[in-house]
């Protein structure tokens, strides 16, 4: 029997992609859990969008995700450069990542103005967190995909197995 797949943050995976040059990689028990019932497909959308490791921090600025897909916000660093072309660009291959391999769920790193699923930071760099879902995030979901974070392993390895998209 095949397993499903679920797309999965690299930076969760061990991976430094992230905008400081480094990972976040969850320890086990939870990580041999996902890889005994999913086939992993790790992404990137920042680097996927051409953004280089390690890179300025970027937050989205008057908005979430669904609003800078839009042109409605914008997602920049906190010098003021405007990244949003490169994160819709990472949030696009990620999506096509996930479709080509037939995922139905994704992994996701919370509070990232990517890959956050339920909170991002509110633009101000002031470390404040606010109600929202990044760029990747917000389009996968779009897509059908349903996207938990690293706090939701347990709900995710809970949930009824999914539909392939």
């Amino acid at each position: 029997m095949t397993k499903p797949t679920l797309l999965v943050s690299s930076c969760l995976l061990g991976q430094p992609v992230r905008y400081d040059g480094q990972s976040k990689p969850l320890s086990n028990p939870p990580w041999t859990s996902l890889r005994q019932r999913f086939d992993l497909i790790p992404v990137c959308p920042e680097c996927l969008g051409g953004l280089p490791t390690p890179r300025p921090a970027a937050e989205i600025v008057g908005g979430n995700g669904r609003d800078a897909l839009a042109g409605n916000a914008r997602i920049q660093t906190a010098d003021g450069d405007d990244v949003s072309a490169a994160f819709i660009a990472g949030a696009e291959r990620a999506l096509d990542a996930a479709l080509q391999h037939g995922c139905a769920q994704a992994l996701l790193k919370a509070n990232s103005p990517s890959c956050g699923n339920s909170r991002i930071y509110d633009g101000s760099f002031s470390a404040t967190l606010r109600d929202g879902q990044g760029v990747a995030a917000s389009l996968l979901e779009q897509n059908g995909i349903t996207v938990w974070n690293e706090t939701e392993i347990d709900r995710l390895l809970d949930s009824e197995p999914p539909q392939t998209v």
